[in-house]
């Protein structure tokens, strides 16, 4: 059984399953209800992830300052990162529980790309491609500096099953205006 563990499989209910590099995107860019700010609030949901049962947090990105896209003018800046956890869950479950852990810092979703106390994000769950709600990976992810440079950190050699490697992505990238490490 170890030796099968050394080769990323893991015992799930009755058969085996194969351990994957699972990448969440971490941001926020208003303080939480509790008062923490942005930068707090992603740390304490990275610290929520690495507690996650069947999971293992692998690794954790420096935190970005990155410019809203999108957002109502005036917007503050946006702290980000991205967790790399190893393991073994279903999609939609992951999902719902990132989901769980955003309502528990008070995010809202009033409209589209609003300014938000939370977002945690599922980026990718190794090369799987998946059409159906949670889309991975991401639909997004390739057209986000604020994505791409976090999860290079923790996933340097990271390929999109369909797009190639996440470095000719953020590469291709236009100017989307501060993206800047402060941690």
């Amino acid at each position: 059984m170890d030796a099968l563990r050394l080769q990323g499989l893991a015992r799930v209910g009755r058969g085996w399953s194969v351990r994957r590099m699972i990448l969440i995107g971490i941001g926020a860019n208003l303080p939480s209800l509790d008062g923490r700010t942005a930068r707090e609030t992603c740390a304490a949901a990275a610290e929520d992830l690495a507690a996650l049962p069947g999971l293992r947090l692998a690794a954790l990105s420096p935190w970005y300052e990155t410019a809203p896209i999108g957002g109502p003018a005036g917007a503050p800046p946006f702290v980000n990162g991205v967790a790399r956890l190893e393991g073994s869950a279903d999609p939609a479950a992951l999902l719902a529980t990132l989901h769980a852990i955003e309502a528990q810092f008070g995010r809202a979703r009033p409209f589209p790309n609003a300014p938000r106390t939370l977002d945690l994000d599922l980026l990718a769950m190794g090369d799987m491609l998946r059409e159906a709600a949670p889309i991975l990976p991401h639909p997004r992810l390739q057209d986000r500096r604020f994505v791409l440079e976090p999860l290079l950190d923790v996933a340097p050699d990271w390929v999109h099953p369909r797009l190639g490697a996440a470095r000719a992505l953020l590469a291709a990238l236009p100017d989307q205006g501060v993206c800047r490490r402060i941690d």
